[in-house]
């Protein structure tokens, strides 16, 4: 447990001291400064380190690839429940613990948005947890349920297996990052997922494929490869908390729990947790539908949506920017300011993911040819990216306004937006199904399903009051 540290009242003979300058005072460029310039320096730590996570996603995928078609696939079924993890814990839940604190720092509550901190780590921990039991208990019923069948599919249990036995430790990291976050700190953070990544390449590489006395683990070795690295992140942003050299300072002694705390984070984080929750679960339904169509298929398909995650990143380090400019804007009044931020935010994560996007289209085999030569995945995958890629403008316009909302803590419509894709995947595929369609047929309604996202969320966005009774909008 923690207790949050409170400011230590003068001894007696000395006299007191003049109370601090309030956030209206001081100066804070999240608070006065230009707009673009501060979300862009915000955002670049972030884009740095999640370029890193890029590497990640194509080293992965690479040296998995080098493992056989088999494990390929399994990597496809596996990966929606890895992005749930990473997503919930880090924009969903981590969202709405950023948000909090950042509301708090924006009132001037140093000491309310410290003790948020502590509560934000004891959810993450509970969260963990439940993701350990859930996965460990129903993880091969529900691979099953999405297609895996034979060595496909005990290589994705091989992967569940160690990756969820440590469940707890990508909360705990995406956690201690989003209280930084939250302070408006990207650069450690940032640094820490970079060193992460750098040591998730080496170590699940070394790991699954095997080097000089280390065996080849496979699918195990990758995920233990990454558990390490995370681990290893969290322990040092730990450090960084507990030693008081953030914005908010923590002591490990005893926290005093306070219903009030766990509602300013749940009621942003709890209903933000239902958007990946639904994205995962288009996902799912999505590859259980291409299951059908063939292993080959299946891989390629995973290929391509690795490069929607990469993409959409470049939206999550946008929008993840805006959560303390939109929060402590929305803590001191300033609704108006909050406002254009999201929309400034908006405007450049769907310019930045979109021209990637149709560059790709246009050039599949920039990616395509990084993780297979097998002809049956190359087609299968160039297909869905001529198809999918331009529209990742859309999910990166979605994610980004997604993230400002939690801000303003009014999360309600992007997270409805996101459940309108999963109805329109959902009906359109079953369609599809009764009418005899093919693959690229679905791929078609998966990209047909990113504009209906975006174009939700920005009206969603629009059309929602921000701030309290009274304030402008």
């Amino acid at each position: 447990m923690t207790d949050v540290a409170v400011a230590a009242t003068p001894p007696p003979d000395q006299p007191p001291q003049a109370p601090p300058p309030s956030a209206a005072t001081t100066p804070n460029p999240l608070l006065n400064g230009p707009i673009l310039p501060t979300l862009l320096r915000l955002a670049w730590p972030n884009v740095i380190a999640l370029t890193a996570g890029t590497c990640v996603v194509i080293a992965e995928t690479a040296y998995i690839g080098r493992l056989g078609t088999e494990a390929l696939a399994a990597m496809a079924l596996v990966f929606p429940f890895v992005i749930l993890t990473m997503t919930m814990s880090g924009g969903a839940m981590g969202g709405g613990a950023a948000a909090a604190i950042a509301r708090a720092l924006g009132a001037d509550d140093t000491e309310r948005a410290a003790a948020l901190a502590g509560h934000a780590l004891l959810i993450g921990i509970g969260f963990g947890l439940l993701f350990t039991a859930l996965m460990l208990l129903f993880g091969r019923p529900l691979l099953q349920l999405l297609g895996g069948r034979g060595e496909v599919l005990r290589q994705a249990l091989d992967y569940v297996a160690v990756f969820f036995g440590g469940g707890v430790v990508p909360w705990l990291m995406n956690t201690l990052s989003a209280v930084l976050r939250g302070t408006g700190n990207m650069k450690l953070p940032s640094f820490m997922v970079l060193t992460a990544a750098v040591l998730q390449i080496v170590l699940g590489g070394i790991l699954g494929l095997g080097l000089g006395p280390v065996p080849q683990f496979g699918m195990k070795g990758v995920a233990a490869g990454t558990l390490i690295a995370f681990s290893s992140a969290a322990a040092v942003m730990a450090w960084y908390i507990v030693s008081g050299r953030a914005r908010i300072t923590l002591r490990l002694a005893g926290l005093r729990l306070q219903r009030r705390m766990f509602v300013d984070i749940l009621k942003v984080g709890a209903v933000s947790c239902f958007s990946p929750l639904q994205s995962v679960l288009t996902i799912v339904i999505f590859t259980h539908m291409l299951a059908a169509f063939g292993d080959a298929v299946l891989a390629g398909y995973g290929i391509g949506a690795r490069l929607e995650f990469m993409l959409t990143s470049l939206a999550f380090a946008v929008g993840v920017a805006s959560v303390p400019m939109v929060g402590m804007a929305i803590g001191a009044g300033r609704v108006q300011r909050a406002r254009r931020i999201a929309w400034t935010a908006g405007a450049v994560s769907f310019t930045v993911v979109g021209l990637f996007g149709v560059a790709i289209a246009v050039f599949p085999d920039l990616w395509v040819d990084l993780f297979t030569d097998d002809p049956r995945v190359t087609t299968a995958a160039h297909h869905y990216l001529r198809a999918a890629a331009p529209m990742y403008a859309f999910i990166g316009l979605a994610l980004s306004l997604y993230f400002s909302s939690q801000g303003a803590a009014k999360v309600l419509g992007p997270v409805l937006a996101q459940t309108a894709r999963l109805l329109f995947v959902a009906l359109g595929g079953a369609w599809l199904i009764a009418a005899g369609g093919g693959a690229q047929a679905f791929f078609l309604l998966a990209a047909a399903s990113m504009a209906v996202l975006g174009v939700l969320a920005a009206l969603s966005v629009a059309l929602s009051r921000w701030g309290a009774r009274g304030q402008p909008v």
